[in-house]
């Protein structure tokens, strides 16, 4: 939460000045990896795909990724990486359930 608030903040004073969601603002990338490896055994295969899941659903943007990024400022910075991190998350949590790594 702290990260996430931070991160929006942090985003929001940047903008002006480097545009929106420019490439050096990387903590919107660290939130969504801690929250798609949120209650994930940390086990290097888990983590390895929790890697691919959100650089996935983060690159394709799908189910409303898209439309979060379009919010106001730091909020749509943050906002998109959270869904991936929770898409990849849940996703994750089914490949752990069923065994299936």
């Amino acid at each position: 939460m702290f990260l996430t608030l931070t991160g929006t903040i942090s985003a929001d004073v940047v903008e002006d000045e480097w545009g929106k969601d420019h490439q050096r603002v990387v903590i919107d990338e660290v939130v969504g990896m801690c929250i798609a490896l949120l209650g994930t055994p940390l086990k290097p295969v888990y983590i390895i795909l929790g890697l691919i899941l959100f650089r996935f659903f983060d690159i394709l943007k799908p189910f409303y990724i898209k439309k979060m990024e379009a919010l106001p400022g730091g909020l749509g910075v943050m906002a998109d990486d959270v869904l991936a991190g929770a898409y990849s998350s849940i996703v994750l949590q089914v490949v752990v359930s069923f065994g299936l790594f």
